[in-house]
């Protein structure tokens, strides 16, 4: 008779008993999931940000030396920053939208929109209220129509959004009728004055810092940012796991909206003018600056901070060829450039995690 016999059925080894020896003659280790890779995928956005710092560190030691008094002067400085705060706004938007799958060609042409909406004769008899209140909800109001098309009528993004910046240019166009209309409200041309500054920064620049720093919190620290990345990685896995994947596309649209309001908002303090043709282009530079900033095309992958970098360094190039009396054109060859040098760098991180 056997001691320590115990009664009832044999309980069998767990999975990982099972398991032929590794390499290293122990058990081996299950396959990488998703969690597993969520280290190594911080460690190489770590990695680009500090390479973009070493770029944006880089372009200041140009101008350093090409341009010192006028680009070191605080003048300046307030410049780049306030330039890239508009923009900056617009890219965090974007940048939520690519992560989760999507993309969104109609930001410039909503900004141009919500800024003549919200600079007629009619608005402006609201004052300052009237006025923001008019970006944001036109804002909303074009994202809405982008998140309903893509993820309730199952358009494609690049279909759904091109036919927003047609739309939104030419009502633009219609209610301004090409004219540029010239703000007359007083305390919204008042944030643009150097007396409206705190501590020497513009409040252009606190409104990029706080929509940069909700962006951020959004994406790493709620339930919300977790399910974007899902969805981006794999709508259908997404699915499978619960998520309601076509809100979650109608919220993404939604932010890029209320983004595109508040940026238009800011081009109207900056300029006090709204114009049909704001917001040329912004949509290629935004998508610019999330590339740059590790912000993975096909969704999934992406970061604020990185995007946010990516602002600064095309912003400070911008400068540095407007001081040195450079052409345009050769601006535009050194972007596309980097957004080329970009993708390549993305190619290659992604073959290196197997994917």
């Amino acid at each position: 008779m056997t001691t320590g016999a115990t009664s009832g059925p044999a309980v069998p080894p767990p999975p990982a008993a099972l398991a032929p020896p590794g390499p290293s003659g122990g058990k081996s280790a299950p396959p990488p999931g998703p969690l597993s890779r969520m280290g190594g995928l911080a460690a190489f956005a770590d990695l680009r940000n500090l390479s973009l710092l070493g770029v944006l560190a880089a372009l200041v030691v140009v101008g350093a030396m090409t341009k010192p008094e006028q680009f070191l002067s605080g003048n300046n400085l307030q410049l780049v920053l306030t330039q890239a705060s508009v923009i900056g706004v617009v890219t965090v938007g974007m940048t939520l939208v690519i992560i989760g799958g999507g993309i969104d060609l109609s930001v410039g042409a909503i900004v141009a929109l919500c800024s003549v909406w919200a600079t007629t004769l009619a608005t402006q008899d609201y004052g300052f209220g009237g006025i923001l209140a008019c970006t944001v909800l036109v804002g909303l109001g074009c994202g809405l129509v982008n998140g309903v098309l893509i993820a309730y009528g199952s358009m494609v993004p690049f279909i759904a959004t091109l036919a927003m910046l047609a739309s939104a240019r030419g009502l633009a166009l219609l209610i301004s009728d090409g004219r540029t209309q010239v703000v007359s409200v007083d305390s919204v041309l008042d944030l643009g004055l150097p007396g409206a500054y705190v501590l020497g920064v513009p409040p252009l620049v606190l409104v990029f810092a706080a929509v940069t720093a909700i962006g951020w919190v959004v994406l790493n620290r709620t339930t919300f940012g977790r399910r974007v990345v899902a969805v981006g990685g794999n709508s259908e896995a997404a699915r499978l796991a619960g998520i309601d994947v076509k809100r979650q596309r109608l919220v993404l649209y939604l932010l890029s909206g209320l983004c595109c309001g508040i940026a238009a908002f800011m081009l109207i303090v900056l300029t006090g003018s709204g114009q049909n043709t704001n917001g040329n282009l912004y949509e290629l530079d935004a998508i610019a600056a999330a590339i740059i900033g590790g912000t993975l095309l096909s969704g999934g992958r992406g970061t604020i901070v990185g995007s946010v970098l990516g602002v600064l360094v095309f912003t400070t190039i911008t400068n540095l060829f407007a001081l040195n009396n450079l052409q345009s054109d050769v601006q535009q060859i050194a972007k596309g450039a980097i957004i080329v040098a970009a993708v390549l760098v993305q190619r290659r991180s992604e073959r290196s995690d197997g994917s």
